[in-house]
């Protein structure tokens, strides 16, 4: 019986040429092919790869070079959450914390607190929840959040794993009794004192008055916003660091730089000896005679000692013209003048001298008038630099870092800053400073058993000289018969006072005499 076999088809295989394909045209559909694709469809999936290479640079735009950015926005809550979700890493002065913190049962974990926080504010600056930080609080923030890759044993692996690290530890140079001392000193008054190490550049003492408690802000409630508008609002400027961020004019301090500048151009070359210096002094180019404030200055060719002992101005303006411009910036310089990068970590406001003035201005800028304005900082750099045989030391704020368990992150070491005199012309105008106060206008400062050099300030400010004059003292001192350099140098600046004498030796140097006699304690 035959089989049925489809038509074509033999036994044993299929006939050639009996199947044949049929061409797929482009654009159309075969019934044997695939489905074609057409000048539209190609279109399409151009423009879907575009978008997603476009996304793909938006994305690593994003997450790669403006990662940082985006991080440190202060739109960015999350970052604010993280940051306060443990304790902070605490601040310490003489070993011991001036700062912690305290679980709040809220969004933000952990809140800041303060002991004494306002004796500390200038140091430890703030931390708040709502509106930031300031001073160490923000230039430490990584290491006492946690966040500083220093504080990892296996960063990769911390990374992987999105390991917080406990916050480390800031230590501070600050001398407790030294800091103490400036505030009490200060009392009621505005101003600031700055106290500075003279062979180390370590600072002992920063304040700052009228201060603030930081503890007062440092959550995110109605109370401490309430608090910060209040601080905001005060016309006494608390939250001012005077010790770092506000200039004055030096006034009378400034003569110190002056008479090391007119010592080191070979201009006086014994200051016992008599002057050139004319009475009444005319500050060139014009008719106007550059005034003292003592009788005891009101004779032509005082010498430098006997200038400097009366705070005589029409000497020291005399040798600042004699001197040079370009001698006196020089000097002025080496003590940290002009220099607006002088961290500390903190960053203070930039100490100016004019570069480019005429002889009448270069007077008045001896005297340390005119555009010449300083910070305690840096006057305090420039009594410490001539108790250390006139090498100027990097000041420093931080002692150490460390991690929560006491384990070593960072030590700092002490760093020349400038060598601002020979150590000769620095030892002549230690002599210079010591009559000041033995004999001259710093006499308040004296300290039993002590040796002690200064000078005096009184600046004027406002138009036509009409406001409530500075009041400056600058000096270092050292236990009698000690030939080490002086442990302690401070500049104390008396800003607003009710005092009806208003001048530097009645109200800086008492606040001056309490530091230096803590630090000698102890």
């Amino acid at each position: 019986m035959a089989r049925n076999r489809p038509k074509g088809i033999r036994p044993g295989g299929i006939r050639p040429g009996a199947i044949r394909p049929r061409a797929i045209r482009p654009g159309g559909n075969g019934p044997q092919g695939l489905p074609g694709i057409s000048v539209t469809g190609r279109r399409a999936g151009t423009f879907c790869l575009l978008l997603v290479g476009a996304l793909c640079v938006q994305a690593t735009r994003v997450q790669v070079f403006e990662a940082d950015d985006l991080d440190r926005n202060q739109a960015n809550q999350r970052l604010t959450v993280e940051r306060y979700a443990q304790p902070r890493g605490d601040i310490l002065v003489g070993g011991q914390a001036v700062t912690g913190s305290r679980p709040t049962g809220g969004r933000y974990a952990y809140k800041r607190t303060y002991g004494d926080g306002p004796t500390y504010a200038a140091v430890t600056g703030f931390a708040s929840q709502a509106y930031g930080n300031s001073q160490l609080e923000g230039t430490e923030d990584d290491l006492l959040t946690g966040t500083d890759g220093r504080l990892s044993g296996w960063s990769l692996w911390d990374a992987v794993s999105r390991r917080r690290n406990p916050g480390g530890d800031v230590y501070t140079t600050i001398d407790r009794a030294a800091q103490q001392a400036a505030m009490r000193g200060l009392g009621d008054q505005k101003g600031a004192v700055a106290a500075i190490e003279p062979a180390t550049g370590r600072i002992l003492a920063l304040a700052s008055t009228p201060s603030y408690d930081p503890g007062g802000f440092a959550g995110s409630a109605g109370a401490d916003q309430t608090a910060w508008n209040r601080l905001q609002a005060d016309t006494d400027q608390p939250m001012l660091n005077r010790a770092l961020r506000q200039t004055y004019p030096p006034g009378s301090t400034f003569k110190v730089v002056t008479a090391a500048a007119a010592l080191s151009a070979g201009v006086v070359t014994d200051p016992d000896a008599p002057t050139a210096a004319p009475f009444p002094y005319v500050l060139p180019g014009t008719t106007t005679p550059l005034m003292n404030d003592s009788a005891a200055c009101d004779r032509p060719g005082l010498s430098l000692d006997a200038a400097m002992t009366a705070s005589c101005n029409s000497v020291l303006g005399y040798l600042g013209v004699r001197t040079g411009l370009s001698e006196l910036v020089a000097t002025a310089e080496g003590f940290g003048f002009n220099d607006p990068k002088l961290d500390l970590p903190v960053r203070p406001a930039r100490s100016n001298v004019d570069t480019a003035m005429d002889p009448a201005q270069l007077a008045l800028s001896s005297i340390g008038q005119f555009d010449t304005a300083a910070t305690p900082l840096v006057m305090a750099m420039v009594a410490a630099g001539i108790a250390n045989d006139g090498t100027v030391m990097r000041p420093q704020l931080v002692d150490r870092l460390t991690r929560s368990d006491g384990t070593e992150v960072e030590l700092m070491k002490p760093a020349v800053y400038r060598r601002a005199l020979t150590p000769a012309v620095a030892g002549q105008v230690r002599r210079l400073m010591t009559d000041v106060v033995e004999n001259g206008t710093g006499g308040n400062a004296r300290i039993d058993g002590a040796v002690v050099g200064g000078e005096t300030g009184t600046a004027q400010h406002g138009v036509d000289n009409s406001g409530t004059p500075y009041a400056w003292f600058i000096a270092w001192a050292k236990p009698a018969g000690s030939d080490a350099v002086p442990p302690v140098a401070v500049a104390v600046v008396v800003a607003d006072s009710d005092a009806t004498d208003v001048t530097g030796g009645a109200l800086a140097a008492p606040v001056a005499r309490a530091v230096l006699r803590a630090v000698l304690g102890r």
